[in-house]
């Protein structure tokens, strides 16, 4: 029996949790990916490029369009995160040059361009700063009405942020384009966006033991894949030992794209959300109504809960498969 496909699209800033959420897709049968949109964060955008192509190229998707994007935030000067994904942004491991170069489109062009061929089809998910989205509704305010749904990996809702004390990393990054983004939305009354925050994709922590039963699960410790994976997050668990006291990964990026594939494993609420731009010390937090004292309509549908233990179940599984299928033989 062939399994119902889900459409998505893709825009990430692929660093080392963005590479395995790249993976988890590809190794998911329901996943159709239409396209992959590049913007500058966790790296800069060349990087990113670079990444996203050859992440996909190791799982066997090189036919998958890569769309390089905005180089910078819309309003503010960019920043990096070298120190959490390693200066390239995957950490230790390498991998080849992408045989396939990126494509022609701008990565706004190309999530306009494929909304609107299959109107009410896609799901966008963004895994990075908000800069393309916002660049995006701004050549086509429509874009909310064209799209099935919108899923972020942004914000801290009731958590500390990971950048400043209340700022999360995608919405410090960018906090123009996540408000134009969130504001888009209202405008044409198409269904909220669903935003996984810190408080929830925290609770994805990745450790030696998941590795452990990734390269078991793949039959061979010495898989490209799995070398890559592990590669990868131990510059990431360095990072979480110096700062968060644990030697493991907060893998959030992956997470998200599970749920955005199969809604079953998160629960959200629907409330209102600002961001803050003009705070002393609080640029960039999501400042969220939980006790209504706005008395304004929910603009998000905030994650409140997730299924973690089933994701990890699914990551293992998924990705194991894959490098099986994936290893060359002789």
């Amino acid at each position: 029996m062939s399994v119902p496909r889900i459409p998505l699209l893709i825009d990430c800033d692929t660093g080392i949790d963005d590479a395995l959420a790249l993976l988890y897709v590809c190794a998911s049968p329901e996943a159709e990916l239409a396209g992959v949109g590049c913007v500058a964060g966790n790296v800069e955008l060349p990087h990113v490029v670079r990444n996203t192509a050859a992440v996909l190229e190791l799982a066997g998707r090189s036919d998958v369009e890569v769309a390089a994007g905005r180089d910078a935030p819309i309003a503010r000067p960019l920043r990096t995160a070298d120190d959490t994904h390693g200066p390239t942004g995957l950490g230790y491991a390498e991998l080849p040059p992408p045989t396939v170069p990126a494509g022609a489109r701008d990565a706004a062009d190309m999530i306009i361009a494929e909304a609107a061929a299959r109107p009410g089809d896609l799901t966008l998910v963004t895994l990075g700063p908000l800069s393309n989205v916002a660049v995006a509704l701004e050549r086509e305010p429509a874009l909310p009405a064209l799209l099935r749904r919108l899923v972020m990996m942004v914000g801290a809702y009731r958590a500390p942020g990971n950048t400043a004390p209340t700022m999360e990393w995608n919405a410090g990054v960018d906090p123009e384009a996540l408000q134009a983004t969130i504001a888009g939305w209202v405008a044409t009354e198409a269904p909220r966006p669903v935003a996984f925050g810190l408080d929830v994709t925290e609770r994805a922590k990745l450790t030696p033991e998941h590795l452990e039963r990734l390269a078991e699960a793949a039959g061979d410790p010495a898989d490209p894949m799995v070398r890559f994976a592990g590669d990868a997050l131990r510059f990431y668990f360095e990072f979480h030992s110096r700062y968060d006291g644990f030697y493991g990964a907060f893998i959030h990026d992956a997470l998200v794209v599970a749920a955005a594939l199969d809604p079953t494993l998160a629960r959200t609420e629907a409330l209102t959300v600002e961001v803050e731009l003009d705070g002393r010390w609080t640029t960039g937090e999501t400042v969220t109504d939980w006790r209504r004292q706005w008395g304004r309509a929910p603009n998000l549908d905030i994650v409140v809960e997730a299924r973690t233990a089933v994701f990890f179940e699914r990551f293992v599984e998924r990705v194991a498969r894959l490098a099986r299928e994936r290893r060359p033989t002789g």
